[in-house]
C-alpha cells in the first residue's frame, strides 16, 4: 500500500484509506474517483444533501435511508454505493467531503502524481491551467492532478493546496490582512 505523501488521519483517513484499499483490490481506483466526484458533484449542489450529512439532528437510519435514495437516484452504486452506506450507518458522514478529498490524494499518489486542490476567484483557461499545472509540477517534482473550483469571494487571485502546504494569494486575504494592520496602527 502506498502512503501518501501528506499526513492523512482521523476519521476519513481511515475511511479513506479502507476504500482505496478495497478499490486497489478490486482494480477499480478510477472507478470510484468517478463515482466519488459526481457524489461530490451532488453533494456541493444541493444545500439539502449538505444539511444532511451535517446535522446531528438526523439519526443514523433516517441519513442511511435518505443517502440510499440520493445514491439510486443518481445511479452509483458498487464499492461507493456500500462505502456511503456505511459511512451512513456509522453516523460518519460528517466527514465525506474529508474522505474524498483523502481518497484523492491516495489514488493520486499511487499513481506517482500530487493532488492539488486550486480554488480561483474566476474560471481559468486552458491556457492558465496548464501554466499552473506546470508550476505545481515542478514544486512537487511530479506529475499533478488538480481539482479547479471557483470561489467568486476570493475577489481574484487563486489559492492552492498541495499535500499539507497552502498558497493563497487571493486578493480577499490580502484585503484581511491589511485591514489588520491597519487596526494594530490605528
Amino acid at each position: 500500500m502506498a502512503q501518501s505523501g501528506s499526513m492523512i488521519s482521523g476519521v476519513a483517513g481511515r475511511y479513506a484509506r479502507s476504500l482505496f484499499e478495497l478499490a486497489q483490490e478490486a482494480g477499480a481506483v478510477s472507478n470510484v474517483e468517478e463515482d466519488l466526484a459526481r457524489f461530490e458533484t451532488l453533494l456541493e449542489s444541493s444545500e439539502d444533501l449538505q444539511r444532511l450529512i451535517k446535522s446531528p439532528v438526523f439519526s443514523a437510519d433516517d441519513q442511511f435511508k435518505a443517502i440510499s435514495a440520493v445514491l439510486d437516484r443518481a445511479g452509483i452504486g458498487g464499492l461507493v454505493g456500500n462505502f456511503l452506506r456505511v459511512v451512513a450507518k456509522n453516523r460518519r458522514l460528517f466527514a465525506v467531503p474529508q474522505m474524498i478529498r483523502a481518497f484523492r490524494e491516495f489514488a493520486a499518489d499511487a499513481r506517482g502524481e500530487a493532488a492539488a486542490e486550486v480554488t480561483s476567484a474566476h474560471a481559468l483557461t486552458a491556457e492558465q491551467e496548464r501554466d499552473l499545472k506546470a508550476t505545481l509540477k515542478s514544486v512537487a517534482g511530479k506529475d499533478v492532478t488538480m481539482k479547479v473550483t471557483v470561489d467568486s469571494s476570493l475577489l481574484g487571485g487563486i489559492v492552492v493546496k498541495l499535500g499539507s502546504r497552502q498558497i493563497d494569494t487571493s486578493l480577499k486575504t490580502k484585503l484581511n490582512s491589511l485591514k489588520l494592520v491597519l487596526k494594530e496602527v490605528g
